[in-house]
C-alpha cells in the first residue's frame, strides 16, 4: 500500500467519491428505466472506484459503505428483473462479463445473493462457487473487504437448520464448510498486510490491520449463531480448524485476537466441554502473544457461568477444568522461556481467583496453585516490577476475599511462602490487608499456632530486621499501621489459660524483637490481654493443681513486668508507669502483696527517674494516689512506706497550688470508710493543715510578685475536704476547725473579687445548707456548724 500524506489522502478519496457518486447516479436513472445493461455498465463504473491502493484502511472503508449502499439498491432491481422473466442464471452469468475482476467479482456476489433466494440451485453451490472466485483477489485490503461483503450478503441464506435455505443431508456441515473458507483466506489476506511495505511502516501497519480485525472476527460470530454447530460439531470440526488456521498463521496480532475471539462468542459450556482442545493451542502460539490476557478472560467467563449456574459445577470436576488450565498454564509458561514475571503471576492470580469460584471447598487446589507461583518466583528474589507486585497483592488477597476468614488462609502451607518474595514496603500494605480482613469479619485467632504463622504474614507491620537503609516512612501512616496491629490483638483469644498464655507469649516474642519505635503501640494493648487472662485464672482453692499449675498468677505478672520493662527505653516512661500501676492493682484483686509491691517500686522509680516535667508529675501523683487508695492487700509496713513516698512527692512539686492539691489529696490515703485499719484521723487532719499552710504560702508568694493575695479557690477546697471528712465522721476533723475556715475565706473574700471563687464558695455554702435540711445524724452534724 502507498503511504502518503493525510492531505493527498482526502484529496484521492473526496475524488473517489465523486467519481463514484457519478456512476450510482447513472446507475440509478438505468434502474429506474429497467435498463439492466447499463445498470450493469454503470455499476461497474461506479465499483472500479474500490480498486485504489492509495487509501487507508479507514478511508477504504468510507468509500466501501457507499458501495454497500448502492449494491444493496443494484440486488433489489435484480430480483425485480428475475420476477420480470429474466433468467437468474442468465443473469449470474451476465455479470461476470465485467471487464475489470474486482467490480465483477462485487456484482457476482450480488447476483448469487439473488440466485440463492430464487432456490434454483442449492445455496450450497452457489456459496461455494462464491467463495471460490474471490480468489481472484489477492490484494490485502481489497480481498479483505470483497471477502466481508461476501460474507454479510450471504449470513442470512446459509443452509442452516430451520433456514428457508436448508437443502437435503449435512446441509449445516456446507454452511460450517462455506464460514470456515471465507474465514481462512480473509486471515491469510489480513496476515499478509503486515508484509506490505517498508519495515519502518510496521507500526502504522500493525495499527491500520488493528482496525480490520473485526472483519475477520464476524466469521467465527456467524459460526457461532449456526443453530447446527452443536457441540459435537464444534468439537470435531469447527475449533479444530479454527485453531489450525490461528496456530499456522505465525502472526502475533491475528493469534492474540483470534483465540479472543473464540472464547468471546462461543457459548461458555463448549468451551467447558473443549478445554483441553482449545488449551492444547495456546502453548503453540507466538511467544509474544499476550495469552496472559486470553487465559484470564477465559478463566473469568468460566468461573462467571460456574456462579450463574450452580447446576453446572460438578461438570467442571467431571471434565478436570482445574487440572486442564494449572497444566496448560505451566506448558504455556515453559514454552514462553522469556515470559514476563508480571505475565505468570496474573496467570495464577486469574487460576487461583478460578478455583475459588469453581471449587471453593478444595483447599489443596488453591495451595497448588500458590505452590506453582512459588515454583514460577523461585530464583527472581525480591519481586520489584511494581505491577507485578500488585499483582501479587491479589493474589494473596483472593482466599482472604472468598473466605473471608483469614484462618482458612492460613492453612494453605504455599501462602507464607509467596509473601516472602514482595518487597518491604508491600509486605506491609499485605499485612494492612490481612488486619483489616480480620476485623472487617470479627475473625477470631484462637491458637498459638495460627497465630505463629499469623505473624509471620504481618511481620512487615510488626519488625524492623527487614527495612532498608534510609527507607522514609510517613509517621501518620506509622502510627496508623501500629494502631491496627494493636486492634488485631484483642482478636487473638482462647478460653483456655494454658493456650491464651502461649498466645501473648508469642505476642511477646515478636513484639519485643521489632525495635523500639513500636513498643508504644504494641505493648499496652499486650498488657490489657494479659491482665484479662488474669481474670479468668480460677481461684487458688479452685484449682486443683494449686501452685503447680502450668499458667499462674506469678507467673503473668512476671511476664508483665518483663514487657513493661522494654518501655522506658523507647522512651515511653509516662506510658510504663500507668502500666505498672494497672498491673499492682490486678495484683491486688489477686492478694499477691509482693507482687503488688513491686510495680508499685517500679512506678516509683520511674517517677522519680524519669519523669520531670511538671504537669506530668501532677498526673503521675493524681495515678499514684488514687491506685493506692483502692489497694487493699498491703500490710501495714508495705502501705505506710508507699504512703509517706507519695505525701513526699506531693510536697515537691514545683507550684504551690500543684502542692497544695497533692497535699491534701493523700489526706483520702489516711481514712478509708470501709476498712478500719486504714483510718487514722490524726493524718488526716495533717494532710489538711499542711495544705492549708502551702495555700497560704502561695498566697504570700503572688502578693509577693503581683501585689494582690490571689484566689482563694485553694482554701474553699480545702473546706470541701473538711467537710467530706467531718460527714464521714473523722474524729479530729472538728466544728471549731471549719468555722474557723469558713471564718478565714469570708476575710479573704473581702479583698479584690474574683467571680469563681465566690461562685465556688457560695455553691459550697448552699450545699451545707442542704445538708442541714437532712433528717438523722448527717443532718445534726451539720446543724452545729454556724456559718
Amino acid at each position: 500500500m502507498i503511504a502518503d500524506g493525510s492531505e493527498d489522502e482526502e484529496k484521492w478519496l473526496a475524488a473517489g467519491a465523486a467519481a463514484f457518486k457519478q456512476n450510482a447516479f447513472y446507475m440509478q436513472r438505468a434502474i429506474d428505466s429497467n435498463n439492466l445493461k447499463d445498470a450493469l455498465k454503470y455499476s461497474a463504473q461506479m465499483l472500479s472506484e474500490l480498486r485504489t491502493s492509495k487509501l487507508s484502511p479507514h478511508k477504504y472503508y468510507d468509500l466501501y459503505m457507499r458501495a454497500f449502499d448502492e449494491l444493496r439498491k443494484l440486488e433489489i432491481f435484480f430480483m425485480e428483473e428475475t420476477r420480470r422473466g429474466c433468467s437468474v442464471i442468465e443473469l449470474y452469468e451476465l455479470v461476470q462479463h465485467a471487464g475489470n475482476i474486482l467490480p465483477r467479482l462485487y456484482l457476482l456476489c450480488t447476483a448469487g445473493s439473488v440466485y440463492i433466494k430464487t432456490k434454483e440451485a442449492p445455496a450450497k453451490e452457489i456459496l461455494k462457487d462464491l467463495v471460490e472466485m474471490c480468489r481472484g483477489i489477492q490484494h490485502p485490503l481489497r480481498g479483505l473487504f470483497l471477502r466481508s461483503y461476501l460474507a454479510q450478503i450471504s449470513r442470512d441464506k446459509l443452509p442452516d437448520i430451520g433456514s428457508e435455505y436448508e437443502g437435503d443431508a449435512d446441509t449445516v456441515t456446507d454452511a460450517v464448510e462455506f464460514v470456515l473458507l471465507n474465514f481462512t483466506e480473509m486471515n491469510k489476506l489480513w496476515v499478509r498486510m503486515q508484509h506490505q511495505g517498508p519495515a519502518r511502516e510496521k507500526e502504522r501497519r500493525d495499527k491500520e490491520r488493528g482496525e480490520l480485525r473485526d472483519l475477520v472476527g464476524k466469521n467465527l460470530h456467524v459460526l457461532s449463531q449456526l443453530e447446527g454447530v452443536d457441540l459435537d460439531m464444534y468439537r470435531d470440526t469447527v475449533l479444530p480448524r479454527v485453531l489450525e488456521q490461528i496456530v499456522n498463521c505465525r502472526d502475533e496480532i491475528a493469534q492474540y485476537y483470534l483465540i479472543d475471539c473464540i472464547i468471546q462468542v462461543f457459548p461458555d459450556e463448549y468451551h467447558l466441554q473443549t478445554l483441553d482442545v482449545l488449551l492444547g493451542a495456546c502453548p503453540q502460539l507466538q511467544p509474544s502473544v499476550d495469552i496472559m490476557t486470553v487465559l484470564s478472560r477465559l478463566m473469568e467467563r468460566l468461573s462467571n457461568y460456574a456462579a450463574l449456574n450452580a447446576e453446572v459445577l460438578p461438570y467442571f470436576l467431571q471434565v478436570e477444568a482445574f487440572s486442564k488450565l494449572n497444566n496448560a498454564i505451566g506448558k504455556v509458561i515453559e514454552a514462553q522461556e522469556d515470559m514476563p514475571i508480571l505475565s505468570a503471576v496474573t496467570l495464577y492470580s486469574s487460576l487461583l481467583k478460578f478455583t475459588l469460584h469453581v471449587h471453593p471447598d478444595r483447599l489443596d487446589y488453591a495451595d497448588q496453585v500458590l505452590g506453582s507461583c512459588v515454583k514460577q518466583l523461585s530464583g527472581k528474589g525480591k519481586i520489584d516490577d511494581t505491577r507485578a507486585t500488585k499483582e501479587l497483592v491479589s493474589l494473596l488477597s483472593a482466599p482472604l476475599e472468598k473466605y473471608n476468614d483469614v484462618v482458612t488462609a492460613l492453612k494453605l502451607t504455599n501462602y507464607p511462602l509467596v509473601v516472602e518474595y514482595l518487597d518491604t514496603e508491600t509486605k506491609r500494605i499485605m499485612a494492612t490487608v490481612i488486619i483489616r480482613s480480620i476485623m472487617k469479619n470479627n475473625t477470631l485467632i484462637t491458637t498459638a499456632e495460627k497465630v505463629e504463622a499469623l505473624f509471620e504474614l504481618i511481620k512487615g507491620l510488626i519488625s524492623d530486621l527487614d527495612e532498608p537503609q534510609g527507607l522514609e516512612v510517613d509517621e501518620d501512616d506509622f502510627e496508623e499501621e501500629q494502631n491496627s496491629v494493636a486492634r488485631l490483638i484483642h482478636m487473638l483469644y482462647n478460653d483456655d489459660p494454658e493456650e491464651m498464655f502461649k498466645i501473648v507469649s508469642i505476642l511477646k516474642k515478636h513484639f519485643l524483637t521489632g525495635g523500639p519505635k513500636r513498643l508504644k503501640f504494641t505493648i499496652p494493648p499486650l498488657v490489657v490481654s494479659t491482665l484479662k487472662l488474669i481474670r479468668r485464672l480460677p481461684v487458688e482453692g479452685d484449682n486443683p493443681f494449686g501452685k503447680e499449675a502450668s499458667v499462674t498468677a506469678t507467673k503473668i505478672f512476671q511476664f508483665l513486668n518483663q514487657i513493661i520493662e522494654a518501655l522506658p527505653n523507647v522512651p515511653s516512661p509516662d506510658l510504663a508507669f500507668r502500666l505498672y500501676l494497672q498491673c499492682a492493682e490486678a495484683a491486688n484483686k489477686c492478694d499477691e502483696e509482693p507482687i503488688a509491691y513491686e510495680f508499685f517500686t517500679q512506678a516509683y522509680i520511674l517517677y522519680e527517674e524519669e519523669i520531670s516535667d511538671s504537669k506530668a508529675q501532677v498526673t503521675a501523683l493524681q495515678l499514684i494516689i488514687g491506685t493506692l487508695q483502692r489497694m487493699h492487700v498491703f500490710g501495714v509496713e508495705n502501705r505506710d512506706t508507699l504512703t509517706h513516698k507519695a505525701t513526699g512527692y506531693s510536697a515537691k512539686l514545683l507550684k504551690k497550688p500543684d502542692q497544695c492539691r497533692a497535699v491534701y489529696a493523700c489526706s483520702h490515703l489516711f481514712w478509708l470508710e470501709d476498712r478500719e485499719t486504714i483510718q487514722d484521723g490524726e493524718r488526716v487532719l495533717l494532710c489538711l493543715k499542711r495544705a492549708l499552710k502551702i495555700a497560704n504560702s502561695a498566697q504570700q508568694m503572688a502578693n509577693t510578685a503581683r501585689g494582690s493575695t490571689g484566689s482563694v479557690t485553694l482554701f474553699i477546697e480545702i473546706l470541701n475536704k473538711y467537710l467530706y471528712f467531718y460527714q464521714k465522721g473523722v474524729p479530729q476533723i472538728t466544728v471549731e476547725s471549719v468555722e474557723s475556715l469558713i471564718k478565714l475565706i469570708k476575710n479573704e473574700e473581702s479583698m479584690p473579687s474574683d467571680p469563681s471563687a465566690e461562685s465556688f464558695f457560695a455553691s459550697t455554702l448552699q450545699f451545707m445548707e442542704f445538708e442541714k435540711q437532712k433528717e438523722g445524724a448527717i443532718g445534726e452534724r451539720y446543724q452545729e456548724i454556724k456559718v
